[in-house]
């Protein structure tokens, strides 16, 4: 699992890269949740889907906001985070240039600050958003969503209660082609404290449902 420090826009940003065997792989990049509050890319969650990821096969990479960890800089509520995100994804496009998939995966203000990278990067085909915080942030700028994606939550989420997210998805306005599937999974709180292992087999399934047979499958 190298470490790698990258320039990022307020300094040196402290990632962890792992490459895939095959040029032509798929690559992921994994946002971890909310930098004021103690989230880094060791976060649980932020972990699972990174190792998910590396085991499909991906080039897989995910890093410290500006602020954490050996990241310099200072919390930015979001603009300086996604300037970040773009930055990272940048340095993992130019690691695999033959790379025919692009997918960006995050938790909590991580998926938040993913979605808008979307918006801004038309090569990313897929997404994983865990716990989108679709209570305290605002997802407007998803007009329409260009890509499809999975939105994973816990039944049981306090923070962010699952009604809200099937309401944001309601609001969305999605473009011909593009599917955003919201899975629930049962008795799971926001950290998925006790149903990680689940969550992740969830993902993993939508991955291998999503993979297009005419493009890139590591596995095969």
């Amino acid at each position: 699992m190298p470490e790698v420090i990258i320039n990022g826009p307020e300094g040196r940003l402290e990632c962890r890269y792992m490459p895939a065997e095959a040029s032509d792989a798929p690559t992921a990049l994994i946002l971890h949740p909310e930098p004021d509050k103690g989230g880094t890319m060791n976060n649980r969650v932020t972990y699972a889907l990174y190792k998910l990821f590396q085991a499909r096969g991906f080039s897989v990479m995910r890093f410290n906001f500006r602020g954490v960890g050996r990241s310099q800089g200072v919390y930015d509520n979001g603009e300086g985070e996604l300037s970040d995100a773009a930055t990272a994804m940048d340095w993992l496009q130019a690691q695999n240039p033959s790379s025919r998939q692009c997918w960006i995966a995050g938790f909590s203000f991580g998926s938040w600050i993913g979605m808008q990278l979307m918006m801004r990067r038309p090569e990313i085909q897929g997404f994983i958003s865990v716990t989108p915080p679709a209570v305290t942030h605002d997802f407007s700028f998803l007009a329409p969503c260009p890509a499809s994606g999975l939105i994973m939550h816990g039944e049981l989420d306090e923070q962010v209660p699952p009604e809200s997210v099937e309401k944001l998805v309601e609001r969305l306005s999605i473009q011909k082609g593009v599917n955003i599937t919201v899975d629930v999974l049962p008795g799971a709180n926001h950290f998925f404290t006790e149903h990680l292992d689940p969550m992740i087999e969830r993902v993993e399934a939508y991955l291998n449902d999503s993979i297009n047979e005419d493009d890139f499958d590591p596995l095969a």
